[in-house]
């Protein structure tokens, strides 16, 4: 996710927004830049790379000095990773400049408005035309304020903009919908940032905006207004967190932080993926519809928490398409002479985009001509890159080594490629598909109401801290669910953990079970009454054999409460789409009790983010 940060006071603005930029470094980008006021113009510098790259050629060739400005570090979303992309972008005339996180889902026919207008572009993103249209509206004779709040009325999307007036150095004014902000209140200057890490060092003290707000910050003081101009007031607290603690939110651990910016993760990963039409539109789809109905297999290939997030797309397409659908470790993929011809999909999904045995197994792929699709976080990067196309999950940065955003972004993904080619086959209708959109977007809400049982998770965290070893079962879609949270426990607490589908359960698995063994139950919903009985059935033999079971059932289910010793209510869903809700108590159970065990939750032993070695 961007890191904003805006300052207008009596200090060195560069100073201080570079020094913000450095205390949001944490957060990841791809690139950084910077903006100042300076005798009725803009001076601005930005490159591609890390701050070190920008602050070298600040140093090098210098901006004037200014008591007003913006920075910017970017994380890719539209548009490559290099100079041009960078933000600030400026407006047609360089009077205006803006930076931007999130993503403007009408850009598209905004920039055809203004190019039929004679404006010229010269980046590939959706934030310069945001440029373009409050430049246009500050030459016609709007203040900076109200320049936004009429632009704003016109996008459409999730976004932070910042900008500045170099003919007006009193003031930045910025805007927020669906996107992080907040003011930092000083005595003759203040501040504006993606997070209270940006100026924290200068002031405790910040200011909450609501939704659809504006914000203007001057030397003096601070103005909130709706995007109507209706006056508005923003939520005074005090920070009490240190510097670490405020890049983590106020979290002990960046994973949790992770954890709880889920519901948000998942919306990102929603915006922009219907036209006008209400027809689903992907990324970078560079396969055309005629190629895409010719598909008649589908391999995914993935590797650890990206494996599982294949195993959940195995049940969505093949369920929503009727086309076949294997899932492969990628390590193991190459080795086994598999079948690829020009009818085969193959889908990579990484987090990183950099996984090395997921881009071999790609580059095989196209050496036997099939087509390869890429799901990952990470813009520009080599996987996407070699692809014939792309779905990026909008996850943001994610630091925590053991991954859990990005596992249900890519469970978002993996649901809207499935959608995705029903469409193109034809095998759901229109009405189908949007149902199920409309259900995708009520996720998360959904996810925010299972974070909200937080407290209960970590009291049954902390009751298991001597455990040794711990079980996990589920069905159909909830068994990948099991065995990510399996995973999560090995990653974190370094004690024996295994997933299992409860039907194996008599094949051996049985024996396992020792009295007061803890063993986590992923219930179906009731919807599926087959499914949901033989899983009752399932526990009920546990707990005859003196397991301590912990079951996530569906709110209203009250036929799996006998049975379980713990109980944590998950809200109804439809069976697919479990996995958005019912991987999170798991992911809070391992947090908190690696967390009470002692162990470094975000760099778990052994373990790196990227594997980028075979």
């Amino acid at each position: 996710m961007c890191g904003i940060v805006g300052y207008v006071g009596a200090k060195q603005a560069q100073s201080v927004v570079v020094e913000g930029l450095r205390r949001l470094e944490y957060r990841g980008y791809d690139s950084a830049g910077v903006a100042l006021a300076h005798e009725g113009a803009v001076a601005w510098d930005k490159r591609a790379g890390k701050l070190a790259n920008l602050e070298a050629a600040l140093a090098e060739s210098g901006l004037p000095e200014s008591c007003t400005g913006i920075g910017h570090t970017r994380w890719a979303t539209h548009g490559a990773p290099n100079d041009a992309n960078a933000h600030p972008h400026l407006g047609e005339h360089r009077r205006l400049a803006v930076v931007h996180n999130g993503i403007i889902e009408n850009f598209a026919q905004l920039r055809s408005e203004l190019e039929d207008a004679g404006h010229v572009f010269l980046s590939e993103t959706d934030t310069e035309i945001a440029a373009h249209l409050l430049e246009l509206e500050v030459e016609a004779g709007h203040d900076l304020t109200v320049a936004m709040q009429n632009v704003c009325r016109r996008l459409e999307g999730a976004f932070t903009l910042v900008a500045l007036d170099g003919q007006d150095p009193s003031r930045v004014v910025a805007a927020r919908r669906n996107s992080p902000l907040v003011v930092g209140l000083g005595e003759g200057e203040n501040f504006l940032g993606s997070d209270v890490a940006a100026f924290i060092e200068h002031t405790r003290e910040a200011l909450e905006l609501g939704q659809d707000q504006v914000v203007t910050i001057t030397a003096e003081g601070v103005e909130i207004t709706g995007f109507d101009g209706t006056p508005a007031e923003g939520k005074q607290y005090h920070v009490d967190w240190d510097l670490t603690a405020a890049e983590k939110d106020g979290h002990d651990w960046f994973m949790r932080k992770e954890i709880f910016e889920q519901p948000r993760a998942v919306a990102d990963s929603l915006l922009g993926r219907r036209d006008d039409a209400g027809l689903l539109k992907l990324d970078e789809m560079r396969l055309d519809d005629s190629e895409l109905r010719d598909i008649d297999k589908i391999i995914i290939i993935a590797a650890g928490t990206s494996f599982y997030a294949g195993m959940v797309a195995k049940y969505a397409i093949e369920h929503w398409t009727r086309i076949s659908v294997e899932v492969e470790l990628a390590s193991e993929f190459r080795y086994r002479d598999p079948i690829l011809t020009h009818s085969t999909l193959v889908v990579a999904i990484s987090q990183s985009g950099e996984t090395a045995d997921t881009l071999q197994a790609i580059r095989h792929a196209r050496v036997q001509r099939s087509k390869v699709l890429a799901i990952c976080n990470t813009n520009g990067s080599t996987i996407p890159r070699e692809s014939d196309g792309v779905i990026y999950t909008h996850a943001g940065p994610e630091i925590g080594v053991a991954s859990t955003k990005g596992y249900v972004t890519q469970l978002v993904a993996v649901y809207l490629l499935a959608l995705y080619l029903a469409q193109v086959k034809g095998t759901l209708f229109g009405d189908e598909i949007n149902t199920v959109m409309d259900q995708l977007d009520e996720m998360p809400e959904h996810i925010q109401t299972v974070l909200d049982q937080a407290d209960q998770v970590y009291d049954f965290a902390r009751s298991h801290v001597d455990t040794r070893s711990v079980l996990f079962l589920g069905r159909h879609a909830g068994y990948p669910v099991a065995l990510e949270g399996a995973l999560k426990l090995k990653e974190l607490a370094y004690i024996h953990a295994e997933g299992f589908a409860a039907g194996e359960l008599k094949h051996g698995p049985i024996a396992l079970i020792d009295q007061g063994m803890p063993i986590f139950c992923i219930v179906p919903p009731r919807g599926r009454d087959q499914l949901h009985d033989k899983m009752l059935s399932g526990i009920q033999e546990v707990r005859a054999r003196g397991a301590h079971t912990i079951c996530l059932a569906e709110e209203d289910d009250e036929t799996i409460a006998p049975y379980a010793d713990a109980l944590i209510r998950l809200p109804k869903v439809p069976v697919l789409l479990q996995p958005l809700v019912a991987v999170v108590p798991l992911q809070l159970f391992a947090c908190e009790l690696a967390t009470a065990m002692g162990h470094d939750v975000d760099q778990p032993r052994n373990l790196a983010k990227s594997v980028t070695v075979e």
